[in-house]
């Protein structure tokens, strides 16, 4: 079949040799010969003849029949490529070079499968920067989750940054991850409930910061943007955004969201007051449980005036207790458990720290890896298409364009 296939595919049909045809550059190209090529597909590999053209003014070169075949720029075809895109999303190169050996006969080796899946990603996230089609919603609430984790990456890709070693240096650089999701029905114990399906990503390691002074909102703040706008996160009657306490959480749903509830995960702050607990009267002991119980039931009650008045007992002495008062007095608002439940609102990020795992985690962060930033981004653009049910999207789309 493979066989057939190469001489069906290698038939001079005269469509491709015009003399001349135009170039993206706006010029001329003309016709130079016919160059040689192998590919390797799901049948094996395939040798094929293409007529090939070259551009004098910008100097590329390229063939009309690899277009047409989806073929251009890469030695794969369009179903090998797939194949290696959704295995290397999942596992590592190696393992997917070994996969796509054991499985479909293909032999990659893991250099060329990183090459290839990479350059799939940076298609993927190109796609979504360009492509912003709203999607069927009827949901009464959405959630936008918010939230950042540490991805290995190259020494040279972290050199100047501040971080939690020792020396104050990083050895990671942050992926900041967005999750919508909506949450309409409640069990049997009146908690919310996530909607089937209904869960979405986008993640990549880039900037949220930005300054009153500035034109325009921050790389990731358009990335959130773009999801809100595909998720119709303004049309929904409740809009609901969870995060920690980090600034630049409640800094851009501030800007961008202000009509939306902000609420903080209630675990994220009885944390807080489980640390307070350990520097006060050491990890492990009963006074220690006794008096964070205390406190975490008078955060579940909303009795926040009680909490800060116990904790202010203590902060000329625990630096810890400080940082709890200044964390809980900036948040307060934010903290309002008793009526957000009454309301069956989600009070947990659990949705959102489950996506740090499964976007982030179990792919980019697995013992010895250490990724460059751009390789880190193409694989998160690809995981997320994929877990966010979009990739046959996207491969449509890029079929089209073919």
């Amino acid at each position: 079949m493979g066989q057939a296939l190469a001489r069906a595919l290698n038939a001079d049909h005269g469509d491709d040799h015009s003399p001349r045809l135009p170039c993206e550059c706006g010029h001329t190209t003309r016709y130079v010969g016919r160059r040689a090529k192998t590919f390797l597909t799901v049948l094996g590999s395939l040798p094929l003849e293409r007529a090939w053209y070259h551009c004098e003014h910008c100097h590329r070169g390229f063939s009309p029949r690899d277009r047409a075949l989806g073929l251009e720029g890469t030695s794969l075809s369009p179903a090998a490529l797939r194949m290696t895109g959704l295995s290397a999303a999942r596992v590592s190169f190696a393992e997917t070079s070994e996969l796509l050996r054991e499985l479909a006969g293909l032999d990659i080796d893991p250099k060329q499968v990183e090459r290839h899946a990479e350059a799939l990603g940076r298609e993927v996230a190109a796609d979504e920067r360009r492509v912003i089609e709203p999607e069927p919603c009827n949901a009464h609430t959405l959630y936008l989750g918010l939230d950042g984790t540490g991805v290995p990456v190259r020494a040279g890709e972290r050199e100047g940054r501040k971080g939690k070693q020792p020396d104050g240096s990083a050895k990671t650089r942050e992926a900041k991850l967005l999750t919508v999701w909506s949450c309409d029905t409640l069990d049997p114990c009146a908690l919310p409930v996530r909607d089937p399906h209904s869960t979405t990503y986008n993640a990549a390691i880039e900037s949220a910061a930005s300054r009153d002074t500035d034109p325009n909102p921050s790389p990731f703040a358009h990335r959130v943007l773009r999801e809100t706008k595909r998720r119709r996160f303004h049309e929904a009657e409740r809009q609901v955004i969870l995060g920690d306490g980090a600034a630049w959480i409640w800094n851009l749903a501030d800007e961008h969201f202000p009509g939306a509830v902000q609420i903080v995960d209630i675990f994220h702050a009885k944390g807080h007051l489980f640390e307070v607990a350990k520097a006060l009267y050491g990890p492990g002991t009963d006074l220690a449980a006794q008096w964070g119980k205390q406190r975490r039931d008078e955060l579940d009650q909303g009795r926040i005036n009680a909490l800060l008045d116990a904790l202010r007992v203590h902060a000329e002495t625990c630096e810890e207790a400080r940082k709890c008062i200044d964390y809980i007095a900036r948040n307060r608002h934010r903290m309002h458990y008793p009526t957000f439940r009454a309301t069956g609102l989600c009070v947990s990020t659990g949705v959102v720290e489950a996506g740090c795992r499964t976007i982030v985690g179990t792919r980019l962060k697995r013992s010895g890896m250490h990724w460059t930033v751009e390789g880190a981004n193409a694989i998160l653009a690809l995981r997320c298409a994929i877990l966010s049910n979009r990739f046959d999207d996207f491969w449509e789309r890029r079929a089209l364009a073919a």
